[in-house]
């Protein structure tokens, strides 16, 4: 551990490190004293800002959580920028990339879905997914959509209307499917159709998505005229399909509000004490063409009175979020606010840069903007309402297990445990992860079993679980074996500020299966020293009944009560990540071992291959010519494995002349 003090604990360092903080714009990270992250800001003048979290030398005048924070702070580090505007955008980034505890988080729990565009790609791919990972800087989500419903609507109209890619693989290697001979599709798997060509068919469609209906309307009327003008009614007729189609969609999606001059976003939120629901309505033309919705950790909202600015902070987190991630045009003149934001000004003058021109925002108090505002809070509020009912459901679950385990709080993080093969062959094993009883894919981990003891015809699942306790569970029983205290780990993993790397200490371990499963778990966990600490429960299917160590019969329970039934959804993850992994692993396999029996490949030749065909039935259909350009192919080799996929069509063994048949005898 280290041995710097917090700056409150030291006066000469923290007067020393204030001086050397600059009167100008820029950032400031807080560091503790394991040197990680503990917040990090922005502001106008660094010098002013970072001193006013130490003035009277206790964090007076903050809220409890930025308090916390202040007396942790054992480093201070700034990044001067030219202003405050580029200040916020690094600030921005800074966040997105460290995620420091202290900061106001938007929650990433895979609530809302996006809609995904891979612009990267030459034929770009378009799908919804609630993973918002950037394959590329030019990969645009757009997003995230309240009503998933709404949103699969949408996308399955678009695709009517619009020739779109169908499939993310092609589905024959050397002509088209049927979507292009019914017209869904343009036939990018053959390229009958450029890529510039296909960009900008899709570049109508995020329109749709950007909410720009009314402009994608005047755009397609324009090109449907030039095409009658030009005589070619064939092309206008098709334009004139998609003129009705996308009317049929906005008529789905619409509501019509007054003012319709102005196009506008509105920004509401509900809170209670551990969670902001945020709404985003967006106005086009006097039209709702879509809502998103974002949520937000509030533990630890301030007193009434300065609750105004504490959603503040949250609103401005959720609009430097959005915002920064779309493209100008979907940026609107105007933005309605339920508070005010804490740097308003910054923000407008941010946005107003962004957009390249004048953006405005306002906190409406009457008249038919202040209606707005009050129509989205009660959107917000009825999500807010919805994630409480499912945040105390999960809760009781919670509660429920850990008096049916007789443990002195409800369990935060429990894990389950899977093992998956056929008869000892491609052996995997899962370990899923439920915090607050919701799954925490983010924390999932997959494992090969390695025991060289089962194999193809010889399984044992017993040795298998007792393996993976063993590699899952090591480091803690190396922390354990060098003196430290567990206790103070286990406390620490519970929060953002862990020691030693160790974070990921279970409440609860839950295996899937009966008192054998069980006991040979326990048995690897008394060899790590850890079978004292942890909580150990296994799960039998056929009833349901919960098995824990030391007890010859089950626990006293019901498959129907809460606590049962979370573990079932924790068993029942476990098992559908060990299958899918478990088909993952035997089809790769297969493909290695059917392609290793042709004399010449190799490892690296059979990987460059299948990457090159994408799969083997590729290969079987590929001529000889298209085998040898593939990489680390040759005409000779090429000629090998076409042989090997086609061996009726070898030459056969040339017939003897003049070879009259046998006659039988008598």
């Amino acid at each position: 551990m280290s041995t710097i003090q917090p700056l409150l604990q030291d006066p000469p360092r923290l007067k020393a490190r204030l001086k050397e903080v600059p009167a100008e714009p820029g950032c400031y990270l807080m560091r503790d004293a394991e040197d990680r992250i503990l917040y990090i800001g922005k502001a106008k003048v660094l010098r002013n800002r970072v001193r006013s979290y130490f003035q009277s030398g206790s964090g007076h005048g903050h809220s409890p959580r930025i308090a916390l924070m202040v007396r942790q702070v054992c480093e201070i580090e700034f990044i001067v920028t030219d202003s405050e505007a580029e200040a916020l955008a690094l600030e921005a980034n800074l966040i997105k990339n460290h995620q420091p505890h202290f900061n106001v988080l938007l929650k990433d729990d895979k609530k809302y879905p996006y809609l995904c565009i891979t612009w990267s790609e030459a034929y770009p791919r378009i799908f919804i997914t609630r993973r918002r990972r950037f394959r590329s800087p030019l990969d645009r989500f757009y997003g995230p959509y309240v009503d998933v419903g709404l949103l699969r609507r949408t996308l399955g109209l678009v695709k009517r209307v619009f020739p779109l890619r169908q499939r993310p693989q092609p589905l024959h290697k050397d002509r088209t499917c049927l979507n292009y001979d019914i017209g869904r599709c343009p036939g990018v798997c053959q390229e009958k159709i450029s890529s510039e060509d296909y960009h900008r068919t899709l570049r109508q469609v995020a329109m749709v998505f950007q909410g720009r209906n009314e402009e994608l309307l005047q755009l397609l009327q324009e090109q449907m005229e030039r095409y009658a003008e030009r005589l070619d009614f064939e092309s206008a007729a098709r334009v004139r399909d998609q003129l009705q189609g996308i009317d049929t969609l906005t008529a789905d999606q619409k509501m019509s509000l007054g003012d319709s001059s102005v196009s506008r976003d509105v920004l509401a939120l509900a809170a209670d004490e551990r969670v902001a629901a945020v709404q985003l309505f967006q106005m086009r033309a006097g039209k709702l063409v879509g809502r998103l919705g974002f949520t937000a950790d509030a533990i630890g909202l301030p007193t009434e009175e300065e609750r105004p600015e504490a959603l503040g902070r949250i609103l401005q987190t959720v609009i430097e979020e959005h915002y920064s991630q779309v493209e100008p045009v979907e940026i609107p003149p105007e933005l309605l606010l339920q508070v005010p934001l804490p740097q308003q000004e910054l923000i407008e003058e941010w946005l107003t840069e962004l957009r390249g021109r004048k953006v405005r925002l306002a906190v409406p108090q009457r008249s038919q903007k202040a209606d707005l505002i009050e129509l989205v809070t009660r959107n917000a509020a009825y999500e807010l309402e919805r994630a409480r009912r499912a945040s105390e459901q999960n809760l009781l679950a919670t509660e429920d297990l850990a008096q049916l385990l007789e443990l002195p709080t409800p369990p935060r993080r429990i894990e389950g445990y899977d093992i998956s093969h056929i008869q000892g062959s491609d052996a995997v094993a899962s370990q899923v992860v439920f915090i607050d009883g919701l799954p925490a894919k983010q924390h999932y981990r997959k494992y090969k079993i390695q025991s060289s003891s089962i194999r193809a015809g010889h399984s044992d699942d017993f040795m298998a679980m007792a393996e993976i306790m063993r590699r899952r569970f090591r480091r803690w029983a190396q922390a354990k074996a060098e003196g430290a205290d567990l206790r103070e780990l286990r406390r620490a993993a519970g929060t953002a500020l862990h020691t030693g790397g160790l974070n990921d200490w279970p409440d609860v371990v839950m295996i899937d299966g009966g008192k054998g499963q069980l006991s040979a778990v326990m048995e690897a966990l008394r060899e790590l020293n850890l079978d004292e600490e942890l909580v150990v429960c296994s799960l039998a299917k056929q009833r349901e009944e919960v098995f824990v160590p030391g007890a010859k019969q089950p626990l006293e329970s019901e498959p129907d009560q809460l606590g049962v039934q979370l573990l079932c959804r924790l068993r029942d993850e476990a098992h559908r990540f060990a299958v899918s992994f478990h088909r993952q692993q035997r089809g790769e396999r297969m493909k290695r071992s059917r392609l290793s029996d042709i004399p010449g490949l190799g490892p690296k030749r059979i990987k460059e291959l299948l990457a090159h065909f994408r799969s083997i039935d590729a290969i079987q259909l590929a001529s000889v010519e298209s085998l040898a350009a593939a990489p680390g192919m040759g005409p000779g080799l090429a000629r090998v494995v076409w042989d090997y996929f086609h061996p009726q069509d070898l030459p056969a063994p040339a017939e003897q002349e003049n070879e009259q048949p046998l006659e039988l005898a008598g």
